[in-house]
């Protein structure tokens, strides 16, 4: 069987270089490129054999598809474009419809939990409209539909150590958070595997954890009291803008609690352990692993 070509795109990413780690450690044979659109910050992984392509989702689907020249699966890992509303989508669309031209065998894109037309959170839409265009694109794809990432809780996490309170508008919202290794790891396994057929994945963590259960653990493992305190919307977007977030950055995380509040994360799959073949990392794993970032 001939090696085949598989692109992770946004490759000088957090998610994106875990992944080509994840895909070097397992050795499959396979060609790897790496797309990104700043490819000098990928020299070490071209010393390791991947070739660097420049892959910007801003260019034209024209020159998109000259980028996937070749490829036979694809991971487009989701932007951070959140600088207005349905930048994102139109960046994917464009990368979706490149990759369709490219004549790219099989698409992978990560997405969120329950990204269905009738989720109102901010963070839901362009991930639905995504996969809306996968799913009329007639390529096979796999849509990673990844959880809240444990590693964007480090923030509340370690001021609640230093204050002694933990406040969201979570309300009594549990969410199966997962972390970025994990979701990285399921990307690369599912990206090298020969599964063709076309899916739809949850990519979680191990158990669902509402806020009251975050600080009962956090003092568990930190040795200090943690109370849970119950903010509103409002409450929650004006305390983060207070302390120095961007106004547009604080009410996604504002609105992203709010879907967790009605249950909009609240889902549990094994789908971590079938493609990377480990278990989720749990709560009281995490934070043993990240003492030092949280002060204790």
């Amino acid at each position: 069987m001939s090696a085949r070509t598989l692109l992770v795109s946004g490759a000088s990413g957090q998610l994106g270089r875990l992944v080509l780690d994840r895909l070097l450690s397992l050795k499959t044979g396979d060609r790897l490129v790496a797309g990104t659109r700043n490819p000098d910050s990928l020299k070490a992984y071209a010393d390791q054999g991947v070739e660097i392509r420049k892959v910007d989702f801003d260019d034209s689907a024209e020159s998109l598809a000259q980028a996937f020249a070749g490829v036979d699966r694809i991971l487009i890992v989701s932007t951070d474009a959140l600088d207005r509303p349905g930048r994102r989508q139109e960046q994917h669309v464009r990368a979706v419809q490149a990759a369709k031209a490219a004549k790219v065998g099989h698409i992978l894109y990560t997405s969120i939990v329950k990204a269905y037309a009738a989720n109102p959170g901010y963070l839901a839409a362009d991930h639905h409209g995504t996969e809306h265009a996968l799913a009329h694109s007639g390529i096979p794809y796999t849509i990673l539909r990844n959880n809240w990432y444990f590693e964007n809780l480090l923030g509340g996490l370690g001021y609640a150590v230093q204050s002694g309170t933990l406040a969201d508008a979570t309300g009594t919202g549990r969410i199966a958070f997962a972390t970025r290794q994990d979701c990285a790891w399921a990307a690369a396994g599912a990206l090298a595997s020969h599964e063709t057929k076309s899916s739809v994945r949850d990519i979680t963590g191990p158990e669902l954890l509402s806020r009251d259960d975050l600080a009962r653990v956090l003092s568990e493992v930190s040795g200090k009291s943690i109370a849970s305190v119950g903010l509103s919307v409002d409450e929650r977007k004006a305390g983060l803008e207070a302390a120095g977030l961007p106004a547009g950055f604080a009410h996604v995380i504002a609105d992203s609690e709010d879907a967790m509040a009605k249950g909009w994360l609240a889902l549990l799959s094994d789908d971590v352990a079938l493609f990377s073949g480990t278990a989720p990392t749990g709560l009281r794993a995490f934070l043993e692993a990240n003492r030092a970032a949280l002060g204790f």
